[in-house]
């Protein structure tokens, strides 16, 4: 038996949700599936994210994409209603700190702080003396300056946002189903079926995959090589007894971390120096990384943290994009139906209100409208064009 909608989302976690609820906003009455194989997301990177938003990206179009972000997180109920049944996501606004260790590492966060001043963030590049006053906690003998965003960044309810969402979505008409997608058939230049494991094919007028990490496999599906892949992020919740400091912000280390206030105790995290691809399946921590790699340069930034203890720790996938460390987003030009959102490399969680917006305006308006997302564009990946993005984390 084949089902017909009008927009199968392949992935129902936040870019699906996301998805699904903006099309039912912009097109009451749409016919919307959005097919999830584990509605538990018991490995599903939204859940095992740190949650946390900026506005301290390089390039223009990631800012405005987080200032959307920001106000959608902040105003969350308003946007979603009593359907979503989630009155707020405990933003907590603690700011991002970057921390330069050279003139030049300086130069370029001025720089990049003009543009992003330009577009309505609040960032400050402070000196080191600044730095000092502002965080006296802090050794900072090999810092030059840092990039600070005093408001509209920090971290937020992860499975709020997403729980949301699909409420909301599901409120207005939109079915989410636990199944697996297995294959498509095609019709020339479109996708005539979506084949579940189930046994249930859908027929749908658009097709969407935000299936994360999986995305390169349903791709490779339809004879496309995609550059998405697993990568490994080992998370630490510590406890430092004698660095207290709750009004911290998310730090980035120039020594290679990061670090954030969660209750009482912190968060921290590293990129493996052996980073690469990992097996799908892999979500065991690697213990190592924090005494080998996290605590030595910790230590040396915040004496505070002398004894630490590690309470929990867990892993999550980011869907790595190799090409330039972007979201790939929009129409397949290979496929007459098929859209995609891929490739976030850990800033999904983050983009998923500006994105599943922009998606549903291409598929009810016929292209972008709210803002201009063309330069994240699936023709560029195909043409091995890099968008790059400066200090990715």
């Amino acid at each position: 038996m084949v089902e017909r909608s009008d927009v199968v989302v392949i992935g129902g976690a936040i870019m699906g949700a996301s998805v699904a609820f903006w099309l039912t906003r912009l097109a009451p009455g749409i016919r919307v599936r959005v097919v999830e194989p584990d509605p538990s997301y018991a490995n599903a990177a939204t859940a095992l994210s740190v949650a946390s938003i900026r506005s301290q990206f390089s390039n223009a179009i990631n800012v405005q994409i987080s200032r959307f972000g920001i106000d959608f997180i902040r105003n969350f109920s308003s946007w979603t209603g009593p359907e979503g049944g989630v009155a707020d996501l405990g933003l907590t606004e603690n700011g991002y700190l970057f921390l330069a260790g050279t003139e030049e590492g300086a130069a370029t966060a001025r720089e990049i702080a003009a543009m992003q001043q330009g577009l309505g963030a609040a960032t400050e590049v402070l000196d080191r003396a600044a730095l000092a006053h502002r965080f006296p906690w802090l050794a900072l003998d090999d810092v030059v300056a840092g990039s600070f965003g005093p408001r509209d960044e920090g971290w937020f309810d992860n499975m709020g946002f997403l729980g949301g969402l699909r409420a909301a979505a599901r409120a207005a008409g939109a079915d989410f189903l636990a199944d697996r997608v297995v294959g498509f058939t095609r019709s020339g230049d479109r996708i005539a079926t979506v084949q579940l494991s189930s046994g249930a094919s859908l027929e749908a007028g658009e097709t969407v995959i935000c299936a994360g990490t999986g995305a390169t496999g349903l791709l490779r599906l339809l004879g496309e090589d995609w550059p998405v892949e697993p990568r490994k992020r080992t998370v630490f919740l510590i406890d430092a007894p004698n660095a207290r400091h709750p009004g911290a912000p998310l730090m980035v280390d120039h020594r290679g971390y990061y670090l954030r206030p969660e209750h009482g105790h912190w968060i921290t995290a590293t990129v493996p120096g052996d980073d690469g691809p990992c097996d799908p399946r892999d979500f065991d921590p690697d213990h190592a990384q924090f005494e080998e790699a996290i605590w030595p340069a910790l230590y040396a930034r915040a004496p505070g943290f002398d004894a630490v203890k590690v309470l929990r720790m867990w892993v999550g996938h980011y869907d790595f994009n190799r090409l330039d460390q972007n979201a790939i987003l929009g129409r397949h030009p290979g496929w007459r139906n098929l859209l995609v959102a891929s490739g976030f490399s850990g800033h999904g969680l983050q983009q998923a209100p500006a994105v599943g917006r922009g998606l549903a305006e291409v598929i009810v308006h016929g292209g972008w409208r709210s803002l201009d997302l063309s330069p994240l564009g699936v023709a560029r990946v195909l043409e091995g064009r890099p968008f790059a993005e400066r200090g990715i984390v």
